[in-house]
């Protein structure tokens, strides 16, 4: 009798493990997939202050609206371990793997934010709104439970330095900070007429290039060759418009000067002036 259960028992236990080995064979797919998370960020020759003839900051919109853009929209939820740019910082930032720095004074990432403090920049808090009732046709308050809704952000704000490397002979660019713009309506404007737009916490960009590496980016053409968000950036897979250049006047942005066509115009005599001077350098 003893050995009936001993046998048993063995069998059990069995049993029992290969039921865990089949549970954690399952690959959704053909084959596991291992590369992408082992992926680390390109490394960056090192610029020597006296090779750099020329340099000079622009700060730049990234629409997410845009079909070139729009891989760093989607998608809006994980989905087969991809998440959009924003979600990906956001995660980061509440893992403590980011720091987020604040967005309201400057763009020179000088105060740190805590998680909470992010949320906070988002909208992501308790209030009261009024809502119109359905029955009675009144408006009447509400408590609404703050959260962070990634979807809001339509943009990014790009902060980068374009430079003339005199060892090399060529113009680079280097990608300093990346910040999320939100877009939401206030909560007076029933009707949502007027669209507010604020920045909401910038990202030290070097700092975040370990965490960009390692998470990919939707291929359409070929899925087994994703890009990571890293290549992204460095291989300049986005489009974009420039909206201010470092300048004597407090770096002011193109808006406060120009607007309408005359702003685009501007943005883009900004962007053929950085590819002018290399060309100009040359003589035929």
């Amino acid at each position: 009798m003893k050995k009936i259960f001993v046998f048993v028992g063995v069998l059990a236990f069995l049993l029992g493990l290969t039921k865990q080995e089949a549970t954690a064979q399952i690959v959704d797919g053909a084959y596991k997939r291992t590369d992408v998370y082992n992926r680390k960020p390109t490394p960056l020759p090192y610029i020597r202050e006296a090779d750099v003839m020329w340099r000079k900051k622009v700060w730049r919109i990234i629409d997410l609206r845009e079909k070139m853009n729009q891989p760093m929209y989607f998608p809006t939820k994980e989905v087969d371990g991809r998440n959009n740019l924003v979600n990906l910082f956001i995660q980061g930032i509440k893992d403590k793997k980011l720091t987020a720095y604040d967005a309201k004074n400057d763009d020179e990432f000088k105060i740190p934010m805590t998680f909470d403090q992010v949320k906070e920049a988002f909208g992501a808090t308790t209030r009261v709104v009024k809502v119109r009732n359905v029955d009675t046709g009144e408006m009447e308050e509400k408590p609404v439970t703050g959260e962070i809704r990634a979807e809001e952000i339509k943009q990014f704000m790009l902060k980068e330095e374009w430079y003339f490397d005199k060892q090399t002979s060529t113009m680079n660019v280097r990608i300093i900070g990346i910040c999320p713009i939100q877009e939401f309506f206030r909560d007076e404007d029933v009707n949502q007429e007027e669209v507010q737009r604020r920045q909401v916490f910038w990202i030290y960009f070097p700092e975040a290039r370990e965490l960009l590496a390692a998470n990919e980016v939707f291929n359409p053409q070929n899925t087994a060759r994703n890009f990571s968000y890293d290549d992204i950036f460095l291989k300049r897979k986005f489009n974009s418009y420039i909206v201010k250049e470092e300048n004597i006047y407090n770096n002011r942005s193109i808006s406060q000067y120009l607007s309408g066509r005359d702003a685009m115009l501007e943005s883009k005599k900004v962007e053929n002036s950085i590819f002018d001077y290399e060309q100009n350098l040359w003589e035929y």
